[in-house]
Formats: C-alpha cells, sequence, structure tokens
C-alpha cells in the first residue's frame, strides 16, 4: 500500500483530468540502483496492484510494489522548486543527489 500526504492528494488531483489513475513504479538508473517513476496511466494492467488513498487511485506493477510498499508520497515546494518526494520504509540509503536509492 502506498499513502500521500494531503499536499500531494491536492497536487495530485488538480492535475489528474480523465486518467485511471496515476502509476507509481520503480527502474534501474542513478548512482545508487532504483530510481522512482511517477506517470499518469490511461488503464489499469492486469498484473497492477491497485489503491485508493484520499480519493487519488494508485496503480503498482508486481515487480515495483515489493519496492515502494509502505512508501509516503509527499509534494513539497523549496524555493522555485516543487515536486513529489518519497518516505520509503524499504530504503536502505539514497545517493547523494537524492535521485536514486538502494533497497
Amino acid at each position: 500500500m502506498i499513502t500521500l500526504t494531503d499536499k500531494a492528494a491536492k497536487k495530485l488531483k488538480e492535475t489528474m483530468k480523465d486518467w485511471r489513475g496515476l502509476r507509481v513504479g520503480v527502474k534501474a538508473a542513478g548512482c545508487s540502483g532504483m530510481q522512482y517513476v511517477l506517470e499518469w496511466a490511461a488503464y489499469k494492467n492486469l498484473e497492477d496492484a491497485e489503491f485508493t488513498d484520499k480519493g487519488v487511485p494508485l496503480l503498482v506493477d508486481q515487480k515495483s510494489l515489493v519496492y515502494v510498499d509502505g512508501a509516503v508520497i509527499d509534494h513539497v515546494k523549496r524555493g522555485l522548486n516543487e515536486g513529489f518526494e518519497f518516505s520509503n520504509p524499504n530504503s536502505k540509503a539514497e545517493c547523494g543527489c537524492g535521485e536514486s536509492f538502494i533497497v
């Protein structure tokens, strides 16, 4: 299961439009090995797990689920920058730039 903070849910609802849900996943990348991927999904794949938190449908493929299960997604603003941040209990460490993580 993935949890959204109130700020993240509000921001996602503002941009969701007619999408089926937000696809949350991971891919091999970065200096630590794994990187989060967020993208709007037009449909649910058969192997996707589906969660709804604060009215936002979240879709996660089975391979990514073991890495993101229990994560909290927040929306943060720092100066002129804004984006989504993960707080993930499965992550053992992050790289110095914060772009990738190790499980």
